[in-house]
C-alpha cells in the first residue's frame, strides 16, 4: 500500500513582498509628485539637486551651478535612483524590478533588500562618474540598482529546487529562495547565466548606442552604470546573503 505524499508548501507565485510593493509605491509617488505638483523650473531644480551628475566632482565646474552642496555630493548617489524621465521609463524598471526584486526581497529579507539596492544604485552612479568625468547632463533611473538586482538572482534562481524550477510547476515555495547559492566562478560557466548576460548586454547596447530609441525624445541609456550595477550585485552578492554557502552546506560535520 502505498503512502500519500505529503502536500508541498505553497504560497501564490505573483505573492510579491510588501517591501517591493513599497519601493514600487515610492518610485511611483516621486514620479507623480514632478509630474503633478512641480513646475518646469521646480523639476529642473529638483533634478539638480537630487540627481547623479558627474560635473559636480570636477574641480574646474562652479559648485554654485548644482544645489545641495556637499549634502548633494553624497545623497545623489542613492536619490538618482529614485527619478525617472517619463512613464516608460519608470514602467521598464518597474517591470524589471517585480520578478527580480521579488526574488531577492524573499532571500535577503526587506532590510537587506533595501540596503543591497542602495549600494547597487551607488556603484551605478561610481561607474558613470568614471566614464563620464565632467558630464552636465543628470543621470536618474533605477535601472543600475534593478541590474544589481538581477545578477544577485542570478546566484539562486536556477538551482535544483530554485526559484526556477518551482515557477516551471505553477506554484511558489518559501523555501526555494533559501536553495544554497553556487560560488562566483560556478555562476560565470552557468549556461544559463551567460544566455541571460547575452541578451542583457544587447539589450543595452542597442539602446544605449541608439540603434533602438529610447522614450519619447529618445533619451540616451547610462549602460555603463547598468553595467556598474551589475557587477557590484554579482560580486557583493555574498556579503549581502543570509543563506549558508553551498560549501559549508555539504560539508560532513567532523567526528
Amino acid at each position: 500500500m502505498t503512502q500519500p505524499s505529503e502536500p508541498k508548501s505553497s504560497e501564490p507565485v505573483f505573492n510579491v513582498p510588501p517591501v517591493v510593493i513599497a519601493t514600487m509605491a515610492v518610485l511611483a509617488l516621486v514620479h507623480a509628485f514632478r509630474l503633478l505638483a512641480l513646475t518646469d523650473a521646480e523639476d529642473m531644480q529638483f533634478l539638480l539637486t537630487f540627481a547623479f551628475i558627474p560635473a559636480r566632482y570636477d574641480t574646474h565646474t562652479v559648485l554654485e551651478a548644482f544645489p545641495g552642496g556637499f549634502g548633494a555630493d553624497l545623497w545623489t548617489f542613492f536619490t538618482y535612483a529614485f527619478l525617472h524621465a517619463d512613464l516608460l521609463h519608470i514602467g521598464l524598471n518597474l517591470a524589471w524590478l517585480l520578478p527580480f526584486g521579488s526574488a531577492l526581497a524573499r532571500r535577503f529579507g526587506a532590510r537587506r533588500y533595501a540596503l543591497f539596492l542602495l549600494v547597487t544604485a551607488a556603484a551605478g552612479a561610481l561607474a558613470h562618474l568614471v566614464s563620464h568625468p565632467g558630464a552636465t547632463v543628470p543621470m536618474i533611473g533605477a535601472s543600475a540598482a534593478i541590474s544589481g538586482a538581477m545578477a544577485a538572482a542570478m546566484r539562486f534562481i536556477f538551482q535544483p529546487h530554485g526559484p526556477i524550477e518551482l515557477w516551471r510547476e505553477g506554484v511558489g515555495d518559501g523555501a526555494a529562495y533559501r536553495v544554497p547559492a553556487v560560488p562566483l566562478p560556478a555562476t560565470l560557466r552557468d549556461a544559463r547565466f551567460l544566455l541571460f548576460l547575452g541578451v542583457w548586454i544587447g539589450l543595452n547596447a542597442l539602446f544605449g548606442l541608439g540603434t533602438v530609441s529610447f522614450g519619447e525624445q529618445g533619451q540616451d541609456i547610462a549602460w555603463q552604470a547598468h553595467i556598474g550595477g551589475f557587477v557590484a550585485g554579482l560580486v557583493l552578492f555574498t556579503a549581502f546573503d543570509p543563506v549558508i554557502p553551498r560549501g559549508e552546506f555539504d560539508t560532513e560535520p567532523s567526528a
